[in-house]
């Protein structure tokens, strides 16, 4: 059995929904287990531990959020040489547009030698507002279904060995 971590967090719970749909579409797959960690609790035994990885996060101020960076930072130097060829994939949250964020993410995971094997997702709250910012996210249906495809595609991926 492969293991698909979820490393992720959520400020007003947009990006927790996101992974909630992509965590529970790979549950749904045979012969692959999933684990979800918050970053600020994901240590680098966890990410040796698993067979490929989704990493999930706001975008904050036009990158990623501080305690998703905080995570690349304590495991990034331990994991380097460890992890190389691994698939992952991304989901970001986003306020606006959140390019940044993907490039910043897809920049760390590359330096790793990660192997991106879904198309990093953007999913886009418009909030452009102080209100709008701050106040808790409903993710629309059609977002979370395409969390859901990008969790059971690399459920599904890593459990029949296509990555």
């Amino acid at each position: 059995m492969t293991t698909l971590l979820i490393v992720y967090y959520s400020y007003t719970g947009g990006t927790a929904q996101m992974v909630e749909a992509a965590a529970e579409a790979a549950r749904a797959e045979d012969g692959s287990a999933v684990r979800v960690i918050g970053a600020a609790d994901c240590e680098p035994q966890d990410m040796l531990a698993a067979d490929g990885y989704i990493f999930a996060t706001p975008e904050n101020l036009a990158a990623i959020a501080g305690v998703m960076k905080a995570f690349f930072d304590r495991c990034y130097y331990p994991l380097l040489g460890h992890i190389e060829g691994r698939p992952y994939a991304a989901m970001i949250c986003a306020g606006s547009d959140g390019q940044n964020a993907k490039s910043q993410l897809e920049r760390i995971a590359t330096g790793w030698r990660l192997k991106k094997v879904i198309d990093s997702l953007i999913v886009c709250t418009h909030a452009q507002t102080e209100e709008a910012i701050l106040a808790p996210k409903t993710i629309r249906q059609a977002d979370r279904d395409r969390c859901a495809e990008t969790g059971a595609t690399l459920s599904a991926g890593l459990a029949i060995g296509v990555f």
